[in-house]
């Protein structure tokens, strides 16, 4: 047995939320519910305008896979995490808040360097504007990939987003592959976003030749194999990949998984928050197949809690999480549940 079932390479972002009044955010001049790239400075000016005795500030580290990691964790898994933060109070938080989550992140702090952090703003109407600043965590580089981790970990799991940074992060991807293949590690990843496929297909592509498991949402599943629904969308991608699943919202989930092929339905809900549903997925589902559970059980529970992490606000769970898996399974002998 590895010590981790899973370590993640992705972005290292702090969220950061600040409660405004209409008035406040009407002074900013921002359109409501947008996100918007900014840089190191305007991020800097934006928060030090906010950062009063009349605004608290909540600080909760994640990034896309890092969530998924953070959930596998608060499931009882397992899990290491490889990304980039800098030496201010985010990247110190960041560092301090993982360790407290028993995730090993080696030492992620580049001295001198801003750590990327998403600023939401929440208006009264529940409504959230993010600005988001890349920072540091742009800078992951081959590096600063940890071939220790990788090889003492069942999984890999590869953030889309990262390759979005041709210069710096596809040379992560590549170098982390490379180790995954040399230590018989296994490796997954995420799309992330429709724009990854669209814009760096190719390097994409090129990362699923050595995937054994590829998650995506509907939209990014067409946008991978130009396909007009996502039932074709998983047909196709039975082809590029030996293993695959297809979030579609409130359709549930597509699955194929060691031989098995199924559809889960999702659990009805009225979400409050959609952040971070995919992540969450992908977390209990890695922790689900890395736990002795089938893939249809493992999607179930995936499904599960999502459908309680877009209830809430924040991508991650405020609830225990290992009772609501429980809750998930109880329709299920428990002969037919491993793990």
């Amino acid at each position: 047995m590895r010590p981790y079932h899973v370590c993640g390479l992705g972005n290292a972002i702090v969220d950061i939320f600040i409660e405004v009044t209409d008035a406040e955010f009407a002074s900013l001049q921002f359109e409501r519910g947008t996100m918007r790239l900014v840089e190191a400075d305007e991020q800097k000016q934006l928060l030090d305008k906010l950062s009063t005795k009349e605004h608290e500030l909540r600080l909760v580290s994640g990034g896309s896979v890092a969530n998924s990691i953070i959930g596998l964790s608060q499931l009882g898994g397992r899990g290491a995490f490889i990304g980039c933060v800098g030496d201010d109070r985010y990247g110190l938080h960041y560092a301090e808040e993982f360790n407290d989550l028993k995730i090993n992140i080696g030492n992620p702090i580049v001295v001198g360097e801003p750590t990327g952090t998403c600023l939401a703003l929440i208006t009264p109407d529940a409504e959230r504007t993010m600005r988001t600043c890349l920072a540091v965590s742009s800078h992951l580089a081959a590096k600063h990939v940890d071939a220790g981790r990788i090889a003492d970990s069942e999984w890999l799991f590869i953030e889309g987003y990262v390759f979005a940074n041709p210069a710096t992060g596809q040379h992560a991807i590549r170098e982390a592959i490379q180790c995954a293949k040399a230590s018989g590690t296994k490796i997954a990843i995420t799309c992330s976003d429709a724009f990854v496929p669209q814009v760096f297909g190719e390097a994409l592509h090129e990362a699923l030749k050595s995937c054994d498991l590829f998650f995506c949402n509907a939209p990014e599943a067409m946008a991978v194999t130009q396909s007009t629904s996502s039932a074709a969308a998983f047909e196709r991608l039975k082809q590029l990949v030996p293993h695959c699943v297809v979030t579609d919202g409130p359709h549930g989930a597509f699955v194929h998984y060691e031989g098995e092929e199924t559809h889960v339905p999702a659990f009805a809900c009225q979400p409050k928050d959609l952040t971070g549903a995919g992540d969450m997925f992908a977390g209990a589902f890695l922790y689900g197949v890395t736990h002795g559970y089938s893939p249809a059980i493992a999607a179930r529970g995936a499904n599960y809690m999502c459908m309680n992490v877009i209830g809430q606000v924040g991508a991650r769970l405020a609830t225990d999480a290992p009772t609501l898996w429980q809750e998930a399974l109880e329709d299920y002998r428990a002969d037919d549940v491993g793990g």
